[in-house]
């Protein structure tokens, strides 16, 4: 057998041998496992009853208005704490205000909490915040948000709003006569905007 014969069978016999070997690694048994994984995130559902708290007309100096209203959680993740944000509108019937602001002279009393202090009634006239209408306007959210955290804070262990239950919330306005002449406000009215945000519950290992 010639020399480029013995070569080209020497090749060929390597090729083969290569094929068997590369085959051979299928030869070996094997499985498979599937996993088929899903992330749902929850969701915030803050709801007000009412929606409408306060609705007087007529109102005078020395005038106080106490209301209820009820936040819930119908969302399907606890909330933190609620941060109120305050906006409103006066409407100048005469249009002599001048700097006289109608919102500096309503002071909101907030009163203490019925779900978080089960032993008080919010009618029992217990304040646990007094401000202006005025001053809650141009708070920073941080320390409306500190005010806040009092409201619904863990006195009684707890705090916040855990999903599907709801805290009865009392607040007192008042017209405040403050012995002076107040004649600047006769006819006006204040549109007064509250909207509350519920922030979720820190995160946590799953």
């Amino acid at each position: 057998m010639s020399l480029k014969k013995k070569l080209g069978l020497g090749v060929a016999s390597a090729a083969l041998g290569l094929s068997l070997i590369g085959g051979g690694t299928y030869a070996y048994f094997s499985d498979t496992a599937v996993t088929n994984n899903t992330f749902a995130a929850g969701k915030l559902d803050l709801a007000a009853n009412p929606t409408r708290i306060f609705d007087v007309d007529n109102l005078k100096p020395g005038d106080t208005m106490f209301r209820v209203f009820e936040l819930q959680n119908k969302g399907t993740l606890n909330i933190k704490n609620v941060i109120l944000d305050t906006t409103y509108e006066v409407k100048d019937a005469k249009g002599d205000n001048a700097d006289a602001d109608f919102g500096k002279h309503i002071r909101v009393n907030f009163m203490v909490n019925a779900d978080k202090a089960p032993l008080l009634n919010p009618a029992a006239g217990v304040v646990v915040w007094e401000t202006t209408l005025a001053e809650l306007q141009d708070m920073s959210p941080e320390v409306v948000k500190d005010k806040m955290e009092r409201i619904f804070g863990d006195r009684w262990g707890t705090k916040g709003l855990v999903t599907g239950s709801s805290d009865w919330l009392g607040v007192e306005m008042e017209f405040v006569d403050n012995e002076d002449n107040q004649n600047v406000f006769q006819g006006d009215s204040l549109k007064l905007k509250w909207e509350f945000t519920g922030n979720q519950t820190n995160g946590e290992e799953r």
